[in-house]
């Protein structure tokens, strides 16, 4: 079993900073988004594919945990690692690292497979699939990180 992929590189630019001096949260979901966008070029749901295929994925639910800040400028990286799939499905964490390997931040995405034409869920192109299984095979992780499956909520002490 493989770890995580790098897969986006990066800089915080200017209009990503508000009124805190620091990358405004919806910043941090805007790039886990386009990490949802390069793993679907990595399974081979590309724009054509999608045109000619009517086939694509959604979100059908994110969890992100600000870890930290990122400031101006302040170089990162996005990395994959996929927790679970089947044949409909991938269960994606992303971690999102600033300079000197700073975790900033992580987002857990639960992936559907789309048919367009449809308008419903439904399996993954055989062709797809066989590249989900390949990366999954590579970037599951041997324990799940300790962001993956949280559950929001105040902690009463009794």
């Amino acid at each position: 079993m493989g770890e995580s992929k790098m897969i986006i590189q990066h800089e915080v630019p200017e209009e990503w900073i508000d009124y805190n001096g620091h990358m405004n949260d919806a910043e941090f979901v805007r790039v886990f988004s386009w990490g949802v966008d390069r793993f679907m070029k990595m399974i081979g749901i590309t724009d054509y594919f999608r045109e000619q295929n009517k086939h694509t994925i959604y979100t059908m639910e994110s969890h992100v945990c600000y870890l930290d800040e990122m400031k101006l400028g302040e170089p990162f990286e996005v990395h994959m690692q996929i927790i679970d799939y089947d044949a409909k499905r991938v269960h994606v964490f992303y971690e999102l690292f600033g300079e000197k390997g700073k975790r900033a931040a992580t987002s857990e995405q639960m992936l559907m497979s789309i048919d367009q034409a449809a308008g419903k869920a439904a399996p993954f192109p055989e062709e797809v699939f066989k590249q989900v299984k390949t990366l999954a095979k590579h970037y599951t992780p041997a324990e799940k990180p300790k962001e993956a499956g949280r559950v929001i909520g105040i902690r009463r002490k009794k």
